[in-house]
């Protein structure tokens, strides 16, 4: 977002403003949301992020046993969710093992 800051300022100010209505208009409770948030975090690969949530979850009155369940819980949905989708993309082994699939890549 640095570069973002620096050369569209106005795009990160609207980041902030919607920050705000998300803020303003929660229905759920802020342990609830920062695990929410912590979970996304995770699967998005945000460093910045999962150390965000993380503390926030805590300082929201989660426990580390809490929060190490929802980061084991999102490592199993992504990998039941990889697993279903390579099983569905590689239903067809055979046909691709003949050569009967066209892969539409470079080689």
């Amino acid at each position: 977002m640095r570069m973002l800051e620096e050369f569209f300022p106005e795009f990160t100010q609207k980041l902030d403003e919607i920050d705000k209505l998300y803020e303003e208009k929660r229905k759920i409770d802020e342990k609830t949301y920062q695990f929410i948030c912590f979970a996304l975090s995770i699967k998005g690969r945000s460093k910045p992020c999962v150390l965000k949530h993380f503390k926030g979850a805590l300082e929201a009155g989660a426990t580390v046993e809490e929060l190490s369940y929802i980061f084991a819980l999102t490592m199993r949905e992504a990998a039941g969710a990889d697993d279903c989708w390579t099983h569905d993309v590689l239903g067809d082994w055979q046909d691709i093992i003949a050569g009967n699939i066209d892969c539409s890549c470079s080689k």
